[in-house]
């Protein structure tokens, strides 16, 4: 029987069979060697995103000791600290304050006008994949595609791009279950090195703002809206990671699962009106983000079991993804699924802020292989990277025949 084992390469390979076990099990159950109580069941983890109950933090209401935890290692204090005044790490009020700020940069109408630009860099980047007979997707679509997006919002020069994604790949490692410490050695390094180079280009903007959201960010600070300078750090570097580390792992995530079921691709082929369903069906099938954890601020009762302030909660999105409850065979990938409420993108007020422009870059490049490249094949199997909480793979070589 299959069995939840976060570290074990099968499990790592195909977790939906033991989600499975889980669910059969009960609504929660501990988990002793990461101290947390799992949730696997869709109605749960849906409730629980909005309950007030939890949070993505303590700190604003107890101290480490109060609520019978240990503080981070001094040496880890630079993750800390960037990590800890992102708006995903905080909770009321200020987690209210920094969403409003941000949040006007991705309304309906400000995402709207960014479809021209991403669907001319989606097409430019599967044009160099044909010329080239194939390549690896993730290298050469997934990846630079939400990477110059999001950098471009921000108002990152092209010629300072190439170290985001290693810093973000490095600061996210820490979201692992368990991370080693070499593992938070280089996220330590990145948060430094990510750290002075935002503080050296917001300086820069002070002087010369330009139309961007860094510029945005100062402007409100200086306008009396009370954003340090930390939070700004850390609100750039939570959108760049955010704003392209789902969109990456859903791509590669999304057509590996499509050259897996060749009549689904067939179909999607045959339909290219199928592409809306098609991006939120594999965001459902093989979810990039497969546990979100939150602190027990008050004590909860789940199916009976009490558990206790100061416990984490681990909501598995990928197991209620695939809660029979909810989704009719939800082991099978049908691109023609009209009623999906997957929580791929989170729900209350930690919904994900990018999800708008996440959908409109999914379906560019989507829409761009489809189009452009119609012969695209798998040329070998993947590898899975060595991480759970966030599901990706090293690499997916493809062939353009």
């Amino acid at each position: 029987m299959a069995a939840f084992d976060p570290w074990d390469p099968a499990f790592l390979a195909d977790p939906y069979p033991a989600y499975a076990e889980l669910r059969a099990k009960g609504r929660v159950q501990y988990f002793e060697p990461t101290n947390q109580w799992l949730v696997p069941h869709h109605a749960d983890v849906s409730a629980l995103l909005r309950d007030r109950r939890l949070g993505r933090t303590y700190q604003h209401r107890f101290t480490h000791e109060e609520f019978g935890r240990t503080a981070p290692p001094a040496e880890h204090e630079p993750f800390h600290t960037l990590n800890d005044h992102g708006m995903l790490d905080l909770e009321p009020p200020d987690h209210t304050r920094i969403r409003r700020l941000v949040s006007k940069a991705f309304t309906p109408r400000t995402v709207e006008r960014l479809v021209p630009y991403v669907t001319g860099l989606a097409g430019e980047l599967v044009d160099r994949l044909v010329e080239a007979g194939g390549g690896d997707l993730l290298r050469d679509v997934a990846e630079p595609l939400p990477v110059a997006v999001i950098a471009e919002m921000l108002g990152i020069p092209e010629s300072d791009r190439a170290p985001l994604r290693p810093w973000s790949a490095d600061i996210c490692g820490m979201y692992e279950l368990n991370p080693s410490e070499d593992t938070a050695a280089r996220a330590v390094r990145a948060s430094v090195e990510f750290t002075e180079y935002l503080r050296e280009l917001i300086a820069e903007r002070r002087g010369r703002p330009g139309d961007d959201l860094i510029s945005g960010l100062i402007a409100a600070y200086d306008e009396g809206d009370r954003l340090t300078e930390q939070e700004m750090i850390s609100t750039c570097v939570l959108l760049l990671n955010a704003g392209h580390e789902a969109t990456v792992n859903a791509t590669v995530n999304g057509w590996y699962a499509l050259f897996r079921n060749p009549e689904q691709l067939a179909a999607l082929r045959a339909d290219h009106s199928l592409v809306p369903r098609a991006v939120e069906e594999l965001m459902r099938y093989d979810t990039p983000l497969q546990l979100f954890e939150r602190w027990v601020l008050d004590e909860i009762e789940i199916d009976g079991t009490t558990v206790p302030r100061g416990a984490e909660i681990a909501l598995l999105f990928g197991s209620a993804n695939h809660d029979p409850d909810v989704f009719d065979h939800p082991e099978r990938l049908d691109l023609t699924r009209a009623d999906n409420p997957h929580i791929s993108f989170s729900a209350g007020i930690h919904y994900c802020i990018g999800a708008p422009l996440a959908r409109i870059e999914l379906t560019a490049s989507m829409r761009a292989l489809l189009e452009k490249a119609p012969t695209l094949t798998l040329a070998e199997p993947p590898q899975r990277k060595p991480n759970f909480v966030i599901r990706g793979l090293e690499g997916l070589s493809v062939e353009v025949r």
